[in-house]
């Protein structure tokens, strides 16, 4: 028995786990084909979940900018904007997939299998949107927002709660007042498609390297990297 054959055997499973039974079992599948796996098995497998990625991507920016924009009547363009990048950063996305418990099943080629997990995150990242997509072209938006709000409304609602820290500024204030120089944020490399990329960025203050992070636009891993750097100053002050 392949992986395909194996892994339609265990759709009712899955679909209890994620809660959504799929009508077209096409669309489920291709959400856990990773391109290793696609490379390696073109005769089994027709393409990979990029595309599907591609278009969770936009669903799940448009479901949660339309709740940020419904919860808080209040709040400017710019921390809606702040909020919504913390929810679909590509490390909430691989928290969401954990939860769901359906990380185990994502097929991946030999190559990739053989990684130590390199680059994991990114996979698991990129299954969570594909599976958005999929359920997007299955059931329609609101099978997406039952689906995504019915398994992480208390997470979004603790997020929202958490009083928002522009770690960015912060930094820049400490800079400024230590160095009379604002910190410089370097992008070191990105992986991953053009219409999905995670950009790892370092923050430095005085030429030296303070703080890294990484992110799915490079503000995101600015911000990362700030927060990254704070931590690290916070805990020499302590130490």
């Amino acid at each position: 028995m392949n992986a395909i054959e194996e892994l339609l055997q265990k759709t009712e499973e899955i679909e209890s786990k994620i809660g959504y039974a799929f009508i077209d079992k096409k669309l489920f599948l291709l959400a856990f084909v990773h391109r290793s796996y696609f490379n390696e098995h073109r005769d089994l497998v027709e393409q990979h979940n990029e595309r599907l990625e591609f278009l969770g991507d936009s669903v799940l920016g448009l479901i949660i900018s339309d709740y940020l924009y419904t919860h808080l009547p209040k709040e400017p363009e710019g921390q809606l904007s702040h909020l919504r990048s913390q929810i679909v950063e590509a490390g909430r996305c691989v928290q969401f997939v954990h939860q769901l418990g359906i990380a185990q099943y994502v097929l991946l080629g030999r190559g990739e299998k053989m990684n130590d997990g390199r680059g994991r995150d990114t996979i698991l990242a990129d299954l969570f949107e594909a599976m958005i997509g999929a359920i997007f072209l299955d059931g329609g938006l609101d099978a997406v927002k039952q689906f995504f709000f019915g398994h992480f409304s208390d997470e979004i609602a603790q997020l929202l709660s958490a009083p928002l820290r522009n770690w960015k500024a912060e930094l820049q204030d400490y800079s400024q007042k230590k160095y009379q120089k604002p910190p410089i944020y370097k992008v070191l490399k990105e992986v991953g498609p053009d219409h999905s990329k995670v950009f790892h960025v370092v923050a430095l203050i005085d030429e030296q390297q303070v703080g890294e992070g990484v992110g799915s636009s490079k503000k995101e891993a600015e911000q990362a990297a700030a927060e990254n750097a704070l931590k690290k100053l916070a805990e020499e002050s302590h130490g």
